[in-house]
């Protein structure tokens, strides 16, 4: 595995967000950003971030605020201020216009991103994410609020936790078990405790319940690339080609395909997604 340097960098108000950096090993191609999902971490994009190194990628994986072993304000977790945190940790990097790839509710801050600064990003891809619109779902806060409350797993056993991981994806590489762990705290009794906590993370679903992802989407003028996770159940799979038909009828330069596996396709595939990812680059669309 290529090595990893871990750092830190200032973002607004000096609020310091964790990353994980990748040194290109294969060449020399464009920078990638990789942007986890919501109650997620950076170790999640482990398997990609290594599979990009040896494609000749410089790559970083960053833990967004309130996450992983990020700093934890109790404010900033809207949509201006989350990709404002993302321009600043590019910069920190020394880069003027990578790829910024974000999965699930990552997706739609890089989406987000594109949009707003249009001019900081070479392009933007989702993975199972850039186009999630609860809304369409949810019509009201509060049903989202009730819906997608995530599960109380504070005091639950580290040992359990992986036991149950484990079980869930007998597929999954150690790289994506291990991403997957590292968004809990192990405290000193044995138990764990999410990195995000409850109010920040219905603060981060508020926001992505007001966000208008088409209406985003269609500002975008960089290429986007859109990837849907489909393959197990048909009225998820359903859902997805939906809002994957939806988005490629207003993405300006957008590419949209599917993979058969997890909503966590760069935990359970991340070589099928890196390849993805470097194909778009070296065919020109990126």
């Amino acid at each position: 595995m290529t090595e990893i340097e871990t750092m830190r960098l200032p973002v607004d108000a000096g609020i310091g967000l964790s990353a994980r950096r990748w040194p290109a090993t294969g060449g020399e191609q464009p920078p990638m950003l990789l942007v986890h999902g919501l109650a997620s971490n950076a170790r999640m994009w482990d398997g990609v971030g290594d599979a990009l190194a040896r494609l000749g990628h410089e790559v970083a994986a960053v833990d967004l605020r309130g996450h992983g072993q990020s700093e934890k304000p109790d404010s900033g977790y809207d949509f201006g201020t989350v990709t404002t945190d993302l321009r600043d940790v590019a910069r920190g990097l020394g880069w003027e216009r990578p790829v910024v790839v974000g999965q699930s509710w990552g997706g739609n801050v890089a989406v987000e991103l594109a949009a707003r600064a249009p001019g900081a990003v070479r392009g933007v891809a989702g993975i199972d994410g850039g186009a999630i619109d609860l809304r369409a779902r949810f019509p009201t806060w509060e049903e989202a609020a009730e819906r997608l409350r995530p599960p109380t797993l504070v005091g639950t056993p580290a040992a359990d936790l992986e036991a149950r991981f484990r079980a869930a994806h007998p597929d999954w590489p150690e790289s994506g078990i291990r991403g997957m762990l590292a968004n809990f705290e192990v405290r000193p009794d044995g138990t764990v405790a999410p990195w995000l906590t409850l109010p920040r993370h219905m603060a981060i679903l508020r926001a992505l319940w007001e966000q208008r992802p088409l209406e985003t989407l269609a500002a975008v003028p960089v290429p986007t690339l859109l990837v849907g996770a489909t393959g197990g159940d048909a009225a998820a799979d359903a859902t997805t080609r939906a809002a994957l038909e939806r988005a490629r009828h207003v993405l300006r330069r957008g590419r949209v395909v599917e993979m058969a596996g997890d909503h966590d396709l760069h935990a359970q595939h991340p070589e099928a997604v890196a390849r993805l990812l470097h194909e778009a680059v070296t065919d020109g669309f990126f």
